[in-house]
């Protein structure tokens, strides 16, 4: 990985499909299948974590949007792997390419984006909300 950030820099996450993180557990489906807001958390882990240490000191990257297909279902026991790969910075604005496989076949794709904040200003204006 790159030390600077910049278009090209990749990320991975994996997970393995099992009790909680279930479509059938969440409520999003009534199947016990891999969940699809599973899915766009784990596009979401890579994409974050293959930044994380590139944003600068006292700084972090929140998730602001995504626009994802969940393509194919994924059985219990099965291995899920997501990559993303920074495609576009515009301003404080990331843009990622995000793709999830199975053991078998692509499970989902599509494009991500996260914001770089002030981690401390950021916890800050949340906790001010409470």
């Amino acid at each position: 990985m790159s030390n600077v950030l910049e278009p090209g820099v990749t990320g991975r996450a994996e997970v393995t499909a099992g009790p909680g993180n279930l479509a059938s557990d969440l409520g999003s489906g009534f199947v016990s299948v891999f969940s699809t807001p599973t899915m766009i958390a784990l596009m979401e882990t890579a994409a974050g974590k293959s930044v994380e240490p590139l944003v600068g000191e006292g700084k972090t990257t929140v998730g602001v949007r995504v626009d994802i297909r969940h393509l194919a279902a994924t059985p219990p026991g099965m291995k899920v792997v997501a990559r993303s790969r920074l495609v576009k910075i515009d301003g404080k604005i990331l843009t990622f390419e995000v793709c999830a496989d199975d053991e078998r076949e692509r499970i989902g794709e599509g494009i991500h984006e996260r914001a770089v904040v002030d981690r401390a200003r950021f916890v800050q204006k949340v906790e001010a909300k409470t």
